[in-house]
C-alpha cells in the first residue's frame, strides 16, 4: 500500500504543477509527456494559386533548421478550431478560414529521438483571410525562425518530420 500512495503523491504535484493545463504546461513537465504518449498536432496548409505554399522557418533543438508547415499541438481542452486559429496569428500574424476536416491526417515517429518524437498531425487546408504580418516576412537570403515566406515547389529543406507533406506542393 505505500506504493500506491506515493504513486498518487506524485501524480498530485504533477497535477499542481500543471496548474491550467488548458493554458499550456511548464516545458519541462510538456516535454517530459511527449516521452511517454503521442502529442496531436494541427498543421496548416496556405496555398495561393499564384505565390505556392506559405511556409514558415523554424531552427530550435528538435527539428533543426528548415522550412515547414505552421503548425501548432493541441492543449488540453482545446479544440482544433481554436489551436488552428491561434497558430494562423501566433506564427503568420493572420487570420484563416479553413475546410472543417483534414485533408490528411499523419503519423510521425521519430526512431532517434525521444522527446518530441511521436505525433499525430492534422492536415488542415486554410485560407488567409488578410495578408500575414509583414514584419515576420523573410527579408534576408538567410530566413531566421518565425520568418514566412511562399514557395512555389517544395523547398529541399523542409524539415524531414515533414517529408509526408511533399505531395501538397
Amino acid at each position: 500500500m505505500p506504493e500506491l500512495v506515493r504513486r498518487k503523491r506524485i501524480l498530485a504535484e504533477l497535477e499542481a504543477w500543471a496548474n491550467a493545463p488548458e493554458k499550456g504546461l511548464p516545458e519541462e513537465l510538456f516535454v517530459a509527456l511527449t516521452r511517454l504518449v503521442p502529442m496531436i498536432n494541427v498543421d496548416l496548409l496556405v496555398r495561393d494559386d499564384e505565390l505556392g505554399t506559405l511556409l514558415t522557418w523554424r531552427d530550435d533543438e528538435y527539428y533543426g533548421p528548415g522550412w515547414h508547415v505552421p503548425g501548432g499541438i493541441v492543449r488540453y481542452k482545446e479544440t482544433f478550431e481554436s489551436r488552428i486559429r491561434l497558430t494562423a496569428q501566433g506564427e503568420l500574424g493572420a487570420d484563416v478560414e479553413f475546410d472543417p476536416e483534414p485533408i490528411a491526417v499523419e503519423p510521425t515517429i521519430v526512431p532517434v529521438r525521444r522527446e518530441r518524437g511521436h505525433f499525430i498531425s492534422l492536415l488542415y487546408r486554410c485560407r488567409l483571410l488578410g495578408p500575414p504580418a509583414e514584419v515576420l516576412r523573410l527579408s534576408r537570403a538567410e530566413p531566421e525562425a518565425g520568418q514566412w515566406a511562399w514557395h512555389r515547389t517544395c523547398p529541399p529543406n523542409l524539415i524531414p518530420e515533414q517529408d509526408c507533406y511533399r505531395r501538397f506542393f
